[in-house]
């Protein structure tokens, strides 16, 4: 499976955005997903990860209660949802295929990954 991801940017703290990752080569419907991130200098660490039907989720503590983790298989798509976004935040941010683990080694296949900045 292919995987791209879009919407970072730069965001004052306390801002929001919404990451998403299309998907393609391979059926989506059938897949778990996952939202990893990586800051300078620090390993690859785990967000959030959606089972294939989108009916459980898991979070990273760090950001249980700010960040929310969706898909839409109509639309090949996982969306990551980031509110009261912090300047811990700051990383780039990849999307990954795999049943849940919090280890990115136990995924797949990987995204590009997309900048996320939040100013103080």
């Amino acid at each position: 499976v292919q995987l791209e991801e879009s919407g970072g940017g730069l965001v004052q703290a306390g801002g929001s955005l919404r990451l998403s990752c299309i998907a393609s080569g391979r059926t989506f419907g059938t897949i778990s997903l996952a939202w990893f991130r990586q800051a300078p200098g620090k390993e690859r660490e785990f967000v959030a990860h959606i089972s294939w039907r989108g009916g459980t989720t898991n979070y990273a503590d760090a950001v249980k209660g700010r960040f929310t983790i969706s898909r839409d298989n109509a639309k090949n798509s996982v969306f990551l949802q980031m509110n009261s976004l912090k300047p811990e935040d700051t990383a780039v941010y990849y999307c990954a295929q795999g049943t849940f683990n919090t280890s990115p080694g136990r995924y797949s296949s990987w995204g590009q990954g997309t900048q996320v900045t939040v100013s103080s």
